[in-house]
């Protein structure tokens, strides 16, 4: 960009820079800081004032010169968000200007806060002070406030076996050769599939173990927009199908059809993996597919 003639840019600096004492309210205010305490002065009339003042700003009295400590944490009251730092800002990525109500103070003190974003810094929000690593007795001793932790993200994994018994280990293994196994209740004259040992309405041992065919008719159904990597493709029908001859619905997929034409009633029949590539799982069924027949009509 070139110069404009008529801008003259001008330096004021003091080399070694500009000393000046800080009076005993003042240097007692830093020296706490230098030791990681935030202190205030009480006035007569029992204010705590931060950062402290030789003279009360509402009477013009001077304090009591009785040191109070404070925070370290407080309350956020007002903010101004700052989207890009300048050159000389406590931070260098986004931040906060804060007024903060420490904890026991009568006044509002003014830093830096780094937060996610503005929202997160809403009037009352507790905010807490980052110390520098080497403090010197000044103001950026505290490297800026950060808000109270509310909550922290855990990692969370849990490795676990199930090992297949009894009923369930039978049933996978009539998957695996291809065949679905139920369980009927001489009581109940109830079908139950998967198979099962004890009848859930009445407890009754179920002995009897039957073979059922792979088709049946969808009772029920949802239509699922979310991948799966089970699923033929999105969006993907989950049904439950009632196999001829049972009592009790399963559920899996529909496939080879589009999900807005699944209906209740409709009949299907099982889509099976090669028999080389059969495992003792339900994987070994692709999905449920449509047989073409009439829809049964559902009580």
């Amino acid at each position: 960009m070139p110069s404009d003639p008529l801008v003259a840019q001008h330096v004021l600096e003091f080399p070694g820079g500009y000393t000046r004492t800080t009076g005993p309210v003042i240097g007692r205010f830093l020296s706490e800081l230098r030791a990681r305490r935030i202190v205030g002065v009480r006035t007569a009339e029992g204010r705590v004032l931060v950062p402290p003042l030789e003279y009360d700003p509402a009477t013009g009295e001077p304090v009591t010169g009785e040191y109070v400590e404070v925070g370290p944490a407080g309350t956020v009251t007002t903010s101004a968000w700052v989207d890009e730092p300048l050159d000389g800002h406590p931070l260098d990525r986004p931040f906060a200007w804060a007024l903060i109500r420490l904890d026991g103070a009568g006044t509002d003190l003014l830093h830096a806060v780094e937060a996610e974003n503005p929202k997160a810094l809403a009037p009352g929000t507790r905010v807490w002070p980052v110390w520098r690593d080497s403090p010197t007795g000044h103001i950026t001793d505290i490297s800026h406030f950060a808000p109270e932790v509310t909550r922290i993200v855990s990692g969370v994994r849990a490795e676990y076996r199930l090992q297949a018994g009894g009923a369930l280990r039978v049933f996978l293994e009539g998957v695996e050769r291809g065949v679905l196994l139920g369980s009927r209740c001489e009581q109940c004259e109830k079908v139950y599939v998967p198979l099962r040992l004890a009848c859930p309405e009445c407890g009754n041992n179920l002995p009897d173990t039957l073979e059922l065919p792979d088709t049946g008719t969808i009772t029920t159904f949802a239509i699922n927009n979310l991948p799966d990597p089970r699923a033929p493709e999105v969006p993907f029908v989950s049904a439950y199908i009632l196999l001829d001859g049972a009592d009790i619905p399963m559920i899996a997929l529909i496939g080879d059809v589009p999900a807005h034409e699944v209906r209740q009633g409709m009949r299907v029949r099982a889509v099976w993996v090669p028999e080389s590539e059969r495992t003792a799982s339900m994987a070994n069924i692709r999905w449920f597919a449509p047989t073409g027949e009439p829809d049964v009509e559902l009580a």
